[in-house]
């Protein structure tokens, strides 16, 4: 990714090989590989167009590395862009494509002479890890200090080759410094989904072994807390995302404004692009390079039987999940660290609430998170606080969600998804009922456990709620209200005998 090319945040998760129709394709000959590839048009949208692997790595090469690099920091970053390439092809597949061509995947310039070189030079090759496609990460810059994938994304477990480790190669370039306003930040902290009318104060809470932030209180507003890393892309991606370069910053008032003064460039997990070129220029190889950020990993070809590297999620009891393509998930490019634990819980919960309606759970499912509360309200119609719509596009529905930060942050991040595959699973049975039916439902079978679902509520006095109050509540209180009258509703009718499928 590039932000801009050189100096970008790029994640790389590890995802199917196999061709989202189900066929394996032939990757044994990178010159056959065809990625299907959504080029941005200048108008807007995405024409697909068919690359071949090793062309796609030359131009990415060209748009992700460093100015003037040597050929072996160019050839270890071919490594990794190949790696990726093969471990995300189904990060688009809702979208009718493997990957597309800008930050959220990997940045396409015009390949030049050394990029193609670099991909001649190591066609075919990619990270192993037992013999399956590593999940490899890298950034502009660890700024010295490399970093864990749980620390950056929790509920990410961290293999041991990509460990926290002091780095001298990078020397700790870049150092920066941002002042940001009150005003400025309270804008990039609503615009993720955070409420609030002042930011009161803004203060470190703790940090990581690493020395990155790890969370920080915000006074003034709801939730109270955030993460280091969901500050940055909060501020990346409302102010620029050349203002809060990395979370290993330090912090102080001054007058009407936050200083931020820190080094490096993106997350810090894995290869360091700036470390590897001057590892480079000291005379060190590509294979070097690799195992220094990639410790414990392999070079080897790619192949038709070569599948990512199974993900295992925590906390919680050891789950080992294989790159799934029935439920598909879409994030914004920062967030895009999220997608095996979401996969992953998502998975969880639909079998649960099949078991627990006594329905075939859904074979395919999208789920859409957004990258900011306007972009959520835009595509869904619905207002913040509503935190999760389903939107039916053609015969399928999707379910859209705010962003993951505010759902994480807030503690309702499994529940929302629960509360939405419950809309999705029960629409058909239910269709025609009123509103609070429908919303009863969720909000009832939202809790993980049966215990919970007892306590009915609000008192029986109290009446359902009317459609208006559900389908255009006028504030966050007046939804909550209406929620906790219809979850009250649907569980009384239950309580006393009826099956959910007769609530009326």
């Amino acid at each position: 990714m590039s932000r801009p090319a050189a100096l970008a945040l790029l994640c790389v998760l590890c995802a199917s090989v196999a061709d989202p129709s189900g066929a394996q394709r032939g990757v044994g000959d990178p010159g056959v590989l065809q990625l299907r590839i959504g080029i941005t048009q200048a108008g807007g949208g995405r024409r697909i167009q068919a690359m071949d692997l090793e062309t796609y790595v030359s131009r990415v090469l060209a748009g992700e590395a460093a100015r003037d690099s040597p050929p072996a920091a160019l050839e270890a970053l071919a490594v990794t862009i190949r790696t990726f390439a093969l471990g995300n092809r189904d990060r688009h597949r809702a979208d009718g494509f493997d990957l597309c061509d800008d930050t959220h995947c990997q940045v396409l310039r015009t390949a030049t002479a050394a990029t193609d070189r670099a991909a001649r030079a190591t066609a075919g090759q990619v990270l192993l890890r037992n013999g399956a496609i590593a999940q490899v990460f890298y950034s502009a810059s660890c700024g010295g200090h490399t970093e864990v994938p749980s620390n950056v994304w929790p509920g990410f477990a961290d293999p041991p080759y990509l460990p926290s480790q002091p780095d001298d190669a990078c020397g700790g370039a870049p150092a920066w410094q941002a002042d940001l306003t009150d005003t400025d930040l309270l804008r990039a902290l609503r615009a993720a989904g955070f409420a609030g009318d002042r930011l009161r104060d803004l203060r470190v809470l703790s940090r990581n072994e690493s020395g990155r932030v790890m969370t920080l209180g915000l006074d003034g507003l709801t939730p109270s807390r955030i993460s280091g890393q969901d500050l940055r892309v909060a501020v990346g991606r409302t102010l620029g995302w050349q203002q809060l370069k990395s979370t290993a910053f330090e912090l102080q008032r001054v007058s009407g404004a936050y200083r931020f003064a820190g080094h490096g460039f993106g997350h810090g997990v894995g290869l360091c692009v700036i470390g590897s070129v001057n590892l480079a220029a000291r005379g060190d190889s590509s294979a070097a390079i690799l195992a220094r950020y990639f410790p414990g990993t392999t070079i080897g070809q790619a192949g038709p039987r070569l599948v990512p590297e199974p993900v295992r999620i925590v906390p919680g009891p050891a789950v080992v999940t294989t790159p799934r393509t029935d439920i598909l998930v879409s994030l914004p490019d920062d967030d895009e660290g999220q997608r095996g634990p979401i996969a992953d819980l998502t998975a969880r919960a639909r079998a649960a609430l099949a078991k627990a309606l006594g329905l075939a759970p859904p074979a395919t499912v999208t789920l859409r998170f957004h990258p900011t509360t306007d972009d959520y309200e835009r595509a869904t119609g619905q207002a913040w606080f509503t935190s999760a719509a389903l939107v039916r596009l053609g015969a399928a529905d999707e379910m859209h969600f705010l962003p993951v930060a505010v759902l994480r942050e807030r503690g309702v991040l499994e529940r929302t998804i629960r509360s939405e595959l419950v809309q999705l699973m029960t629409a058909p049975a239910l269709e025609g009922r009123p509103a609070w039916v429908r919303e009863g439902a969720a909000m009832y079978f939202a809790d993980a456990e049966p215990s919970d679902r007892s306590a009915v509520g609000p008192s029986a006095r109290e009446s359902c709620p009317k459609d208006n109050e559900l389908l255009h509540p006028v504030s966050a209180g007046a939804l909550s209200n209406a929620l906790g009258r219809a979850r009250a509703c649907f569980a009384r009718q239950v309580a006393a005998g009826r099956s959910w499928r007769d609530v009326r």
